[in-house]
């Protein structure tokens, strides 16, 4: 009888140790069924997902190259303040100098006779 139930025991402890083993070694199979399970799943979400950033993104790059772009000619614009000065007052003088002109070629017109003739028989003028 004792045979019997050590028998018993021995069975037990077996099946005990047999089903250990067997869910040990099958555990990393069930996890790795459970993770390629979630990938199938959520794979297409994320795959949308990095498709959207990367438009975002592209988006924004192209927004910065603009603000940075405008940014640059502001500030060129601010540097170039002299060179306005500068023109402005070659233009004032330009301006000055085309009155002084005027009045001159004025002067000469009304200085000189009408009747007056230059070589070859043309008439003087003074016209530009």
């Amino acid at each position: 009888m004792e045979d019997q139930e050590m028998q018993l025991k021995v069975r037990r402890v077996s099946d005990k140790f047999t089903e250990s083993m067997y869910v040990l070694a099958n555990e990393p199979s069930v996890a790795l069924y459970r993770l390629q399970e979630h990938v199938r799943r959520s794979l297409p979400e994320l795959v949308q997902h990095k498709t959207d950033m990367q438009s975002w993104e592209e988006q924004s790059q192209g927004a910065i190259y603009s603000v940075e772009y405008a940014c640059s000619a502001v500030k060129s614009m601010t540097n170039s303040s002299l060179y306005f000065k500068n023109i402005d007052g070659l233009l004032r003088r330009a301006i000055s100098m085309k009155e002084q002109i005027s009045n001159s070629q004025g002067r000469r017109k009304r200085t000189m006779d009408p009747g007056m003739l230059k070589e070859g028989g043309e008439r003087y003028s003074s016209g530009m």
